[in-house]
């Protein structure tokens, strides 16, 4: 019996198969660098033969080559990103910053020892500058990768340990114009390491933008600002922020609940808003439902005076909204600038006549309750004035009356309804760094629920208030007499005004 052999083609099967295999294996390396990390075939991490990159920038000095560190790989760079680097706008770029830093490093908030990183930075042109001023570990982050100079990250949610940086930039206004500016700012000082220092460049300059600017980096102390001219004309004026982290940011202990006092005193940056509001209305109208609705033309709105970019939230908060398209849908969606900001909405309106339609509606949070100074069970009354017809589609104005029925001679409608205390609402639910504006239009109860707000503090964190204060005024339907829905008089709603604006509120007279 002869020897049983292996077939001769087994063996070139096998090695046939795992070349295959291996070229698979390359294929699928290709693809998922391109489709995926939307970087080039040449990178360093990819390759298998490396170049150095070495190019000039006229007039800059001696040649820069952009070596290897510890933060970002070596690689060849294509024809068309050699174009970008070759290019005027990227030049002079790279000549502006590396003024910037060199600026920077003889004032010691930067060394050629530094690790340095530079956020928002499509091409790489601030890192490229760091390096030509000698500061060799620098690395950029933008959503798609620039290599060898740009990785890829996002400024809210960047790819690095908590204090792995000496130093980081965020230049061109970038942080302003971003729509997390908060976690942008958050994520600089988690990644600063303590005694590290940030530098923001921005474009707004008004006192307002500047102390929200501040209130965006916790552990964070501003050493120095500037004004520098920029290099191109999206942004000709530049204000420079420099910041040092003196704690680790990992450890302080978040408010999430605004103030933990019951006192605030309102700073004075917002003393001279105030001083460039319109004039409160000081003789008594005859006709307040067409004086007051026509004075709302007049309003100096908080975001037409000054910058709201450095916000973490942006909030309106509708203290008796009564229909949608009351004052929602009609003014504030339609009629106030908001910088192009989205903003979260609050309705609070007690009558249930109108919950039904805000289920329907997006970025809009109905609080079913009766806005009040204490939690408790209230009379709700349906009623108008004698002979006036104040209705909206058949239903009168409401107001609260607390723990008690109407009088005998009332004949509208009284429902018992859960009221709130809105001042320790307002401090549980914003802070300082939160834009809030509010209007309110409680027939009435504003006089028990101001004062609530200087009392428990809350009011400060308010940056704008509509307010329609009621009063016994003349009557449309019946000239010569006065509403006896209201014991306040005008003078008394004058005095409320005047209380707000002097500490510093920016209020205004709604309708």
């Amino acid at each position: 019996m002869e020897p049983i052999t292996a077939k001769p083609g087994f063996l070139k099967n096998t090695l046939v198969r795992c070349f295959l295999f291996g070229v698979v294996l390359v294929l699928f390396r290709f693809a998922y660098v391109i489709t995926v990390t939307g970087e080039s075939c040449r990178v360093g991490n990819f390759c298998f033969l490396k170049e150095n990159l070495n190019f000039v920038i006229p007039g800059s000095g001696a040649s820069a080559a952009v070596a290897a560190n510890g933060a970002v790989s070596t690689g060849a760079v294509g024809p068309e990103r050699k174009d970008v680097y070759t290019s005027k706008d990227w030049i002079k770029a790279v000549h502006f910053y590396s003024a910037v830093f060199q600026d920077l490093i003889s004032q010691g908030f930067l060394s050629p020892e530094s690790k340095s990183l530079c956020v928002e930075t499509p091409t790489g042109q601030e890192v490229y500058a760091l390096k030509e001023t000698g500061v060799k570990n620098a690395v950029g982050i933008f959503k798609k990768a620039s290599r060898p100079l740009v990785v890829r990250g996002e400024a809210h949610r960047m790819p690095f340990a908590d204090n792995s940086f000496d130093f980081v930039f965020s230049g061109n206004g970038r942080l302003e114009k971003s729509p997390k500016a908060a976690e942008f700012a958050a994520e600089i000082v988690r990644t600063l390491r303590p005694e590290g220092f940030a530098v923001v460049h921005i474009g707004a300059k008004d006192t307002y933008s500047f102390h929200s600017f501040i209130d965006l980096f916790s552990c964070c102390k501003l050493v120095t600002s500037r004004d520098i001219d920029g290099f191109n004309s999206s942004m000709p004026h530049i204000r420079e922020m420099v910041l040092k982290k003196e704690c680790d940011a990992s450890t302080e202990v978040s408010n999430s609940g605004g103030s933990s006092g019951n006192e605030c005193s309102v700073p004075g940056h917002k003393l001279e808003l105030v001083r460039k509001a319109e004039p409160i209305i000081q003789i008594e109208p005859l006709k307040p439902w067409i004086t007051l609705k026509k004075n709302i033309q007049n309003v100096k709105y908080l975001p037409s005076i000054v910058d709201i970019s450095f916000k973490r939230r942006y909030v309106y908060v509708d203290v008796g909204a009564r229909s949608y398209g009351s004052s929602i849908g009609s003014w504030f969606k339609k009629q106030y600038p908001k910088q192009n900001k989205t903003f979260e909405v609050f309705a609070i309106e007690a009558d249930k006549t109108f919950h039904e339609q805000y289920k329907m509606k997006k970025r809009i949070t109905l609080l079913p309750y009766a806005a009040w100074v204490r939690n408790e069970t209230l009379s709700f009354e349906i009623n108008g004035d004698p002979g006036e017809k104040v209705k909206e589609k058949g239903r009168g104005m409401g107001r609260i009356q607390p723990g008690k029925s109407a009088n005998g001679g009332f004949d509208g409608q009284v429902d018992r309804i859960q009221g709130f205390d809105f001042a320790e609402w307002v401090k549980n639910t914003f802070t300082e760094k939160d834009f809030v504006v509010m209007k309110m239009d409680v027939e009435g109860t504003e006089f028990d629920l101001i004062p609530r707000l200087f009392e428990t503090g809350a009011i400060c964190l308010i940056d704008e208030v509509f307010l329609e204060c009621h009063y016994n005024r003349w009557q449309r339907t019946l000239p010569g007499e006065r509403s006896a829905k209201y014991e306040k008089t005008y003078d008394q709603c004058l005095d409320l005004f005047t209380s707000l604006r002097q500490s510093g509120v920016l209020v205004h007279q709604w309708w």
